[in-house]
């Protein structure tokens, strides 16, 4: 925290991805926060994405859960916790430990997971505490496990700049991973040997940086990585020395990938044998080669076994621990990581061990000096919500996740909760969909507010700092457990002064009775104090006691964590995909865009982040858009036997025939019908119990709209009584989509988005019968209240120059009529769709500037300022300068890297 009325910086961390990037947070005399990136952190060395640049803009508290509720009625902490505590100990009472659950998330910190899971673990007696984290990472746990005996992630973000070829699979790290993108593209440029290949179904804004683009069919990576398995084998690739002294398994595993047969591969992942040969040539004749991977791999029925053939490859190769060299999971969420070493899936115990481990799960216990301990695994997210719906779970508590919204089937799950005998929510928001269902609501601690850890993808330990007030009556969240679980009689394992001992405790844990034959260990800080806690810089595990701390490396020399120290090859089988029906004959991929984050409780406070899209739209391929008669910007149903969203149609060669990619981030607050993973299968991978959410066969069919509309309004709408919208927040007020399937009253419509009763009379209009057309404006004293453009077709008015209007006079009859045209004056061109949130630039003036001479990224930045602040938006950039979509590159010069 800081001194009142004095200026300060706080050193902090970022709350979206996994990269982990440091924040310098300015508070200003008046309280007003800045932030920027800190070049002292070894993440992101000063650069921050387009979301985080934004952070300051989202602290707003307009729409935040301030105090405890029971029902709908305010209530007081004790009276919350009390009923929390006697309602979750009446029904283990009744029905067992195992009819209770904690739903936990990736946002949360290490020390709230710590506490959530030593609750439900050792001293309920349960293991069915499971987290969001499972929707995203479970299968490279799985993977991690199943080939090191340890959910351990080998190298460093160095290794990305020490690479001579990097593969990217699964991974459109330039919109979900941008700062990692920035490295490896800085890298690119300081070592022109450096090649880059994308493994993606869809052409993404990652293939700009890519030498090479295998666009595979959805789902048949383990083909991919079985064939380059056996091209190692076949050309001599392999080091048989590693293999013979640091792993087992390695025969069955190439038996089970085949004998190589080049044509059998192309045909089973779609990739042209030319493709194929090149990508393997490259990794065959490249030692500094890293295979980066992320939820195109892990968020698959087959998910594990993707993992695994592509640390096969590595093992085969014996590339892993050194620099420059080895697989690496990046991943979603700010502290994903930090939840798996503390044992917050349910499959897994505190500290990395084992909870199928009995050893482990006594030393657990002793450690804790617990009355109990959970003996076997607790149901995962997918099978514990199932257990809710079917009656037995009945009790869960929800914190920080939105599970109606993320969890695939998701109607569902919002079913489940309706019908849940007891169900806490704990959340910073009042606009969430999860929040209906809560019969307690507990108002928590947001970004800025928070103190504690988080580790980001390279095992980074670092600290999110308090420089807020918490507002109202919000607490941290290892606060409301420690109080539910004192009042649940478990007061002497909950004593904990501050934040502090909780680290402290979770430290001591990881060291205790490990002496290296565990890989998380950070025992350095067990006996950590306040002030030492406070002042923690950024480090990287393992930080045992009485070692030097340093950045390191995994499995260069073997040492892995099984009993024998050795690796294990995974024989994995290649599958065909599902088959797809003919009643749903397309594929739905899911995933994240470049400026919005999750469910868009953070993300969607600020007009800047959303200016860059700002409606949930479908990604179609155009033969498969005109096969179905369905135009562009039309809208379409994606549908399948699980729920049905209605979107605005994409139309783009960038996806591929027979794919449909969906953003997974709309929910009821901000679409009429957006919720994507309502329509996601719920089928999971056997091994992790990760959905498959880039997977769910579908059907497309256009939406006949009889009119189209898009306004933009001073005030937020209190409701809208249209068939199809979706808000957005624009500079000044409020940007709306809209549509309808009958003959609507337009000018009705118009008034009802208005607060209180407005005359249509008030309205300047324009109005063509003929053409079915109709502009609609409202303004007080020059400012404009309102402005409504609707059409028979989807409407041509420019979103950006609309939605200026709210900050611009119009002094005179001439300025508003010009309103009504549809058009910005000669004087005011239209900047287009915005590439560059940060400086607003948009698609026309890169177009205009590129027609003057400014041919390259850099040349842009130099006239428009576009790219140069957070660097999110580069690689858009060059698709416009490339100005074309595929670029075609020289395979054999391409396969001689290295």
């Amino acid at each position: 925290m800081t001194e009142e009325g004095q200026e300060a910086t706080v050193k902090t961390t970022c709350p979206y991805c996994g990269v982990g990037c440091g924040v310098l947070a300015n508070i200003a005399v008046d309280g007003n926060v800045t932030v920027k990136g800190d070049p002292d952190h070894p993440a992101n060395f000063g650069r921050l994405c387009s979301k985080g640049s934004a952070l300051a803009e989202t602290l707003s508290l307009s729409d935040r859960l301030l105090h405890p509720q029971i029902g709908d009625k305010q209530a007081s902490w004790d009276q919350a916790l009390d009923l929390i505590a006697s309602k979750f100990a009446a029904t283990i009472e009744e029905h067992g430990p195992d009819s209770v659950a904690f739903y936990v998330s990736g946002q949360i910190l290490t020390e709230d997971y710590y506490v959530a899971n030593k609750l439900m673990k050792g001293y309920i007696g349960s293991a069915n505490i499971d987290t969001n984290s499972r929707l995203c990472m479970a299968s490279s746990v799985a993977g991690h496990r199943r080939a090191f005996g340890s959910d351990t992630v080998p190298g460093t973000y160095e290794d990305l700049e020490l690479a001579d070829l990097i593969v990217l699979v699964g991974s459109n790290l330039a919109w979900c991973h941008p700062v990692i993108f920035q490295r490896i593209e800085a890298a690119k440029r300081e070592n022109p040997a450096l090649r880059v290949v994308v493994v993606d179904p869809r052409r993404t804004a990652t293939c700009e940086l890519a030498d090479l683009h295998l666009a595979l069919k959805p789902d048949t990576d383990v083909a991919l990585f079985n064939g380059l398995l056996s091209f190692l084998s076949d050309v001599d690739g392999l080091d048989r020395s590693f293999i013979d002294q640091h792993t087992h398994g390695f025969e069955a595993a190439l038996a089970e990938a085949d004998p190589l047969d080049m044509a059998k591969v192309a045909a089973q992942t779609g990739l042209s044998v030319r493709d194929l040969a090149t990508f393997y040539t490259m990794v065959a004749r490249t030692e500094k080669t890293v295979t980066v991977y992320s939820q195109g791999v892990n968020q698959s029925v087959v998910g594990t076994d993707k993992v695994n053939a592509i640390i096969n490859t590595h093992l085969a190769t014996g590339r892993i621990g050194r620099a420059g060299m080895g697989p690496f999971s990046i991943t979603g969420q700010p502290n994903a990581m930090g939840g798996r070493e503390v044992g917050g899936l349910a499959n897994m115990l505190a500290a990395h061990m084992a909870i199928e481990n009995p050893e482990h799960r006594q030393l657990v216990q002793d450690f804790w000096q617990s009355p109990k301990m959970a003996r076997r695994q607790g149901l995962k997210a997918v099978d514990m919500f199932g257990a809710v719906r079917d009656g037995r779970i009945k009790a869960i508590w929800i914190m920080a996740t939105n599970p109606v919204d993320s969890l695939p089937a998701a109607d569902e799950v919002a079913l489940a909760l309706k019908h849940c005998p007891f169900v806490v929510v704990s959340d910073v928001s009042t606009e969430v969909d999860t929040l209906p269902y809560a019969h307690v609501s507990l108002p928590a601690a947001a970004w800025g507010e928070k103190n504690g850890t988080v580790t980001n993808s390279e095992r980074r330990i670092s600290r999110q700092r308090r420089f807020l007030d918490l507002p109202g009556e919000a607490r941290a969240d290892w606060r409301a457990l420690c109080e539910v679980a004192k009042r649940m009689g478990f007061a002497e394992g909950f004593n904990y002064a501050g934040v502090d001992e909780v680290f402290a405790e979770h430290a001591a844990l990881s060291a205790h009775q490990n002496d290296g034959t565990r890989d998380f260990d950070i025992g350095a800080f067990a006996d950590i104090g306040q002030q030492d806690y406070d002042d923690l810089t950024p480090v990287q595990w393992p930080a045992r006691a009485g070692e030097p701390k340093r950045d390191s490396r995994f499995f260069a020399g073997g040492g892995f964590f099984t009993k024998d120290r050795k690796a294990n090859f995974v024989a994995v089988e290649t599958t065909a995909p599902a088959r797809r029906q003919r009643a749903y004959p397309f594929v739905l991929n899911t995933g994240r865009i470049r400026d919005q984050w999750h469910t868009m409780t953070r993300t969607a406070k600020t007009a800047r982040l959303s200016s860059h899209i700002a409606e949930p739209f479908a990604e179609i391929h155009p033969e498969d858009a005109a096969a179905i008669g369905l135009g562009d910007a039309e809208l379409v149903e994606v549908k399948s036997p699980h729920g049905r969203v209605v979107v605005r149609a994409l139309v783009s060669e960038k996806a591929q025939k027979g794919s449909v990619f969906v953003p997974m981030h709309w929910t009821d607050q901000f679409a009429s019908k957006g919720r994507v993973d309502a329509v996601v299968s719920p089928d999971t991978d056997l091994f992790s119990g990760q959905p498959g959410s880039k997977f769910t066969p579908v059907a497309l069919t256009p939406v006949s709209c009889s009119w189209y509309g898009f306004a933009v309004l001073r005030n937020k709408p209190e409701a809208i009584p249209a068939d199809y919208w979706a808000l957005a927040q624009a500079p000044g007020g409020w940007r709306v989509e809209l549509a309808g399937l009958g003959q609507d009253d337009l000018k009705d419509m118009a008034c009802a988005l208005l607060p209180g009763d407005t005359d249509e009379a008030a309205f300047l209009s324009y109005e063509d019968e003929g053409e079915g057309v109709q502009r609609l404006a409202l303004w007080d004293n020059g400012d404009l209240v309102a402005a409504f453009f609707f059409a028979p077709e989807p409407v041509a008015v420019s979103r950006q120059w609309a939605a200026s209007l709210l900050e611009t006079k119009a002094e005179n009859t001439v300025e508003r009529y010009r309103v009504l045209a549809g058009r910005p004056a000669a004087d005011r061109p239209d900047p287009g769709a915005i590439v560059c949130s940060c400086f607003q630039i948009g698609v026309n003036q890169i177009t205009a500037a590129a027609g003057q001479g400014a041919a390259t990224v850099d040349a842009i930045g130099s006239v428009l300022k576009a790219g140069t602040n957070c660097g999110s938006c580069r690689s858009e950039i060059k698709s416009l300068l490339d100005g074309r979509n595929d670029k075609e590159t020289a395979d054999v010069d391409i396969a001689q890297a290295g």
